[in-house]
């Protein structure tokens, strides 16, 4: 059997990680993955984490099964703290499952959209993360792409509601709701409020994929698009991640919600959540979920989480705008000002596949060969030779074509 089995390709992200484990270059600087780490280069944990994993070997209750749907505390605390707690508002017509990751929600809720409507397209901005069309397409789904950037390196309005008319009714549109994975390009209130009328207008469905909020705007903020567009829309889907926030990254926390217009099709949609995690994984792990439960429960400990969250949101924003600030007094400001615009923990290099290569020789900078690199994976003392870096590489005449890994 195995024999008959073709090759397969490898996961990009995972190769380069591997690569630079490899470098034996002591100034190598691995900006792939995207993982929050502290001055040090440590992904840290945070210390309202660590108290809440204290509280629980303390009490050391039991690992029993916790059902299909997970651990129902955590559904309700992830649907308050996205959607809110005020009384009539979206979280009453809505339903949560605990899934493994921000990942899991999005193949759940892929499997959903097979189920309900399998002959829809989701439509995926281009550049996307780069898991969001796999995904999909594993699902089974038809993936389309829309543009999301305009020359300019902005969130390019027009041309994305331009797009989006050929979107049909019961097509699904994914959004992430801030922090853009690539690109760190967000539409501003007005844009989001242009795609909510599009959404009613069009009869397109809202599917946000929220992995970074807290570390764009401030975690209040970084919700605002997606609360306003559950109060605009009849239908939405969303899947949240645990990994960045909390830094939770291997404890692969996360959750699906489901909003509908009445409580009988939410009912409906949450039992299929709940039959596809049979079949797929039967029920998702339970310390993640309880770690983060025991913090939202507990007004300390959710007071002290926030605050250590905007320091590393603090953290970003002062690396984005430090190496803005280089790369303009090294002559390169309209690439600055492009950069200083962006959110979240990532930025896209204006350079291509093969710049970014020489980028990786010659400078010892690991980025994704599409350009992007984590801002929160810099030491602060490393920002000028990176600056440096890639001002070289924009500066240097393109020689020959290197061959990139595959």
């Amino acid at each position: 059997m195995l024999e008959l089995l073709p090759p397969s390709p490898t996961d990009p992200l995972w190769d380069l990680t591997y690569e630079f484990g490899a470098d034996d270059r002591p100034e190598r600087l691995n900006l792939v993955l995207g993982v929050y780490r502290d001055q040090t280069g440590t992904t840290p944990v945070m210390a309202a984490v660590r108290e809440a994993e204290i509280r629980l070997a303390q009490r050391s209750e039991s690992k029993e099964y916790r059902g299909l749907s997970g651990n129902t505390a955590f559904n309700r605390s992830l649907l308050d703290l996205v959607l809110g707690t005020d009384p009539g508002g979206p979280a009453d017509r809505a339903a949560a499952v605990q899934t493994v990751a921000g990942s899991g929600a999005l193949r759940l809720l892929a499997d959903l959209i097979f189920r309900t409507r399998p002959g829809a397209t989701v439509w995926v901005s281009d550049p996307a993360y780069v898991n969001h069309r796999p995904i999909l397409e594993a699902a089974g789904l038809k993936v389309r792409p829309y543009g999301w950037r305009d020359a300019g390196g902005g969130f390019d309005t027009a041309g994305v509601l331009r797009e989006l008319r050929d979107a049909r009714r019961d097509d699904v549109v994914l959004l992430q709701g801030c922090c853009h994975n690539p690109t760190g390009v967000d539409p501003l209130p007005d844009d989001w409020e242009a795609l909510a009328e599009s959404a009613v207008r069009g009869g397109w469905v809202p599917f946000v994929d929220l992995a970074y909020h807290g570390l764009g705007d401030g975690l209040e903020a970084d919700l605002l698009a997606t609360r306003m567009l559950a109060e605009r829309v009849p239908e939405m889907l969303i899947a949240v991640s645990c990994s960045k926030n909390f830094g939770l990254y291997s404890d692969r926390v996360g959750c699906a919600i489901v909003l509908g217009a009445s409580g009988q099709t939410v009912r409906h949609a949450e039992t299929s959540l709940q039959n596809a995690a049979r079949t797929l994984y039967s029920m998702p792990p339970e310390h993640g979920a309880a770690v983060v439960t025991t913090i939202l429960e507990d007004e300390g400990l959710r007071a002290a989480w926030r605050a250590e969250l905007d320091v590393m949101r603090g953290r970003i924003m002062a690396n984005r705008a430090d190496l803005a600030a280089h790369l303009s007094a090294l002559g390169r400001t309209e690439q600055a000002r492009s950069l200083a615009r962006q959110k979240g923990m990532f930025s896209m290099l204006p350079l291509t596949p093969h710049q970014m290569l020489r980028l990786r020789r010659q400078h010892a900078v690991y980025g994704t060969t599409s350009g992007r690199i984590n801002i929160a994976g810099i030491p602060a003392h490393r920002i000028p030779c990176l600056a440096r870096g890639i001002a070289a590489v924009l500066d240097a005449a393109d020689g020959p074509r290197a061959v990139l890994p595959a």
